[in-house]
């Protein structure tokens, strides 16, 4: 008999939707004709593009021809921050980030420091969190562009984005950007179909997101680009993804993320009040257990995400021991999977060094029950007292 699993690690990557891979098929076996074509069979295809376009541009209050396909999270990150630094190079070569973005977004930072960009790392406080006041202080004549995260991968914590963007709109501040001040981007790759998102109240010129992170296809996601906002392509040939990114559309998988977002946010409000009681079910478990433990990140947090370090244990361990139980959980960012050194997330938020090792993530998802949520507490607390 095949053990029952309990996946809750869907910060990593959720499953995609039965509907939405209905909605897909018919483009690998049917519709299958090159948007790019001029023929009428290829129209199909080209319709297609054109309303998920649409529909994903509606669900964050943007115009349709600002939404750009990409591969996912990491292709649009890294699209944003180098080719805002190609576009800007020859007026301004400092960025300022954080200590707790996504590796994307780090590993190009660092990219970039080594063709002669200066690069700013905002510390953030034990919550996780960015102060606007720090930011300001790090702003030099030269910034060109700001990338600060929505919600943290591993601990949940929504940023003040709204005011990030605030300031970066300050014409006092404007230096070498644009008339409007300097560019923003936000990694919002576990926010989009998660929290409610408006661009034009974020006031942001670019915003990253991934499909698989809201329960549709694996490497199909997208960038926001403001209209008006400078920026080089990404990649060079064709004319798709209006002259930025050649290539030759992932037809089926554009439709399926932009079912998914849909779906998603029409059922935000319902799966949201859902997960918020998975997370006191658990938490409600844990605390009768007298497991001595910290909490990490602040209340104002993604809905699911519960990042949790124990006392003199190993995280490593407890995903091994619950993984035999048939109990998915992680100990950080998937991405990061290889490296079993406390993750610079916890680092940066200053974890003392005898709960650090002990870190793990639980993120619930849509499917999830209270059942799933007391059975993990339980075995959490049964694998740490031996």
């Amino acid at each position: 008999m095949e053990k029952k699993i309990i996946y809750l690690d869907h910060a990593a990557t959720t499953a995609t939707r039965p509907e939405v891979v209905d909605a897909m098929l018919p483009y690998f076996t049917e519709y299958y004709g090159n948007p790019s074509s001029v023929y009428e069979f290829a129209g199909k295809s080209k319709q297609a593009v054109d309303a998920a376009r649409k529909t994903i541009a509606d669900s964050l209050g943007a115009k349709p021809e600002e939404i750009y396909f990409t591969a996912g999270g990491s292709e649009s990150d890294n699209w944003a921050l180098k080719a805002t630094a190609e576009a800007y190079e020859s007026k301004g070569k400092h960025i300022i980030t954080t200590k707790i973005e996504h590796h994307a977004i780090l590993n190009a930072c660092r990219r970039l420091e080594h063709f002669g960009f200066q690069v700013d790392y905002l510390p953030v406080d034990k919550q996780g969190v960015v102060s606007c006041e720090d930011l300001v202080k790090f702003i030099k004549g030269n910034t060109e562009l700001i990338s600060v995260m929505m919600v943290n991968n591993e601990i949940g914590t929504i940023q003040p984005i709204t005011e990030i963007g605030k300031i970066c709109r300050e014409k006092e501040l404007a230096t070498v950007a644009h008339d409007n001040g300097i560019l923003f981007h936000t990694d919002a790759v576990q926010a989009v179909g998660h929290i409610p998102i408006d661009v034009s109240d974020l006031c942001v010129d670019m915003l990253s997101a991934s499909a698989h992170k809201f329960n549709g296809p694996k490497g199909i996601g997208f960038l926001y680009i403001k209209r008006g906002t400078k920026i080089s392509s990404f990649a060079d040939g064709g004319a798709q993804e209006f002259h930025k990114r050649a290539g030759t559309e992932n037809i089926a998988s554009i439709v399926g993320m932009s079912i998914a977002l849909k779906k998603s946010c029409d059922e935000m409000e319902k799966v949201n009040k859902k997960l918020l009681a998975l997370d006191e079910a658990f938490n409600d478990v844990l605390l009768k257990s007298k497991i001595d433990f910290i909490r990490n990140g602040s209340n104002n947090h993604v809905p699911g995400n519960i990042n949790l370090s124990i006392r003199r244990t190993s995280g490593e361990m407890l995903l091994h021991r619950l993984d035999l139980m048939g109990i998915c959980i992680s100990t950080g960012s998937a991405c990061d999977s290889v490296n079993t050194e406390v993750s610079h997330v916890i680092k940066a938020i200053g974890v003392p060094s005898e709960y650090s090792e002990g870190t793990i993530r639980i993120s619930f998802g849509r499917d999830n029950t209270e059942e799933d949520a007391i059975m993990i507490a339980k075995a959490l607390v049964k694998v740490i007292k031996g």
